[in-house]
Protein backbone atom coordinates (compact mmCIF):
# COMPACT_ATOMS: atom_id res chain seq x y z
CA UNK A 1 0.00 0.00 0.00
CA UNK A 2 1.29 3.31 -0.73
CA UNK A 3 0.95 6.53 1.84
CA UNK A 4 1.90 9.76 1.95
CA UNK A 5 3.93 10.83 4.59
CA UNK A 6 4.74 14.91 5.75
CA UNK A 7 7.71 15.47 7.97
CA UNK A 8 8.53 19.00 8.38
CA UNK A 9 9.02 20.18 4.60
CA UNK A 10 9.61 16.92 3.25
CA UNK A 11 7.23 15.17 1.66
CA UNK A 12 7.24 11.74 -0.06
CA UNK A 13 4.96 8.57 -1.29
CA UNK A 14 5.98 5.41 1.11
CA UNK A 15 5.21 1.92 0.28
CA UNK A 16 4.44 -0.60 2.86
CA UNK A 17 2.88 -4.13 3.27
CA UNK A 18 0.94 -5.42 5.83
CA UNK A 19 -0.81 -4.13 8.55
CA UNK A 20 1.37 -1.36 10.16
CA UNK A 21 0.56 1.26 12.73
CA UNK A 22 1.69 4.44 13.07
CA UNK A 23 4.27 3.48 15.86
CA UNK A 24 5.57 1.07 12.85
CA UNK A 25 6.04 3.60 10.83
CA UNK A 26 7.80 5.95 13.45
CA UNK A 27 10.49 3.81 13.46
CA UNK A 28 11.15 2.45 10.40
CA UNK A 29 11.36 6.30 9.40
CA UNK A 30 14.20 6.56 13.01
CA UNK A 31 11.42 8.98 15.02
CA UNK A 32 11.17 8.64 18.24
CA UNK A 33 7.17 8.52 19.08
CA UNK A 34 7.20 10.26 22.18
CA UNK A 35 8.93 13.46 20.04
CA UNK A 36 6.05 14.27 17.74
CA UNK A 37 2.57 14.28 17.24
CA UNK A 38 1.23 12.73 14.18
CA UNK A 39 -2.33 13.53 11.92
CA UNK A 40 -3.67 10.78 9.58
CA UNK A 41 -5.86 12.65 7.25
CA UNK A 42 -5.86 15.55 8.88
CA UNK A 43 -7.07 14.00 12.26
CA UNK A 44 -4.46 13.42 14.91
CA UNK A 45 -4.67 10.40 16.26
CA UNK A 46 -2.64 7.39 18.43
CA UNK A 47 0.66 5.75 17.68
CA UNK A 48 -1.74 2.03 17.24
CA UNK A 49 -3.67 3.64 14.45
CA UNK A 50 -3.66 1.57 11.40
CA UNK A 51 -2.36 2.99 8.27
CA UNK A 52 -4.48 2.17 5.22
CA UNK A 53 -3.68 2.25 1.57
CA UNK A 54 -3.88 6.29 0.17
CA UNK A 55 -3.44 7.51 3.79
CA UNK A 56 -1.67 10.88 3.98
CA UNK A 57 0.17 10.74 7.07
CA UNK A 58 1.67 14.34 8.87
CA UNK A 59 4.53 14.14 11.33
CA UNK A 60 4.61 17.02 13.44
CA UNK A 61 7.85 17.40 15.75
CA UNK A 62 7.05 18.65 19.20
CA UNK A 63 9.05 21.83 20.64
CA UNK A 64 9.21 22.05 24.12
CA UNK A 65 12.01 23.72 26.45
CA UNK A 66 12.45 25.60 29.87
Amino acid sequence: MKINVKVGNNEDTVTISGEKTIKDLLESMEIAAETVVVKKNDYIVIDEEILEDGDSIEVIQVIYGG
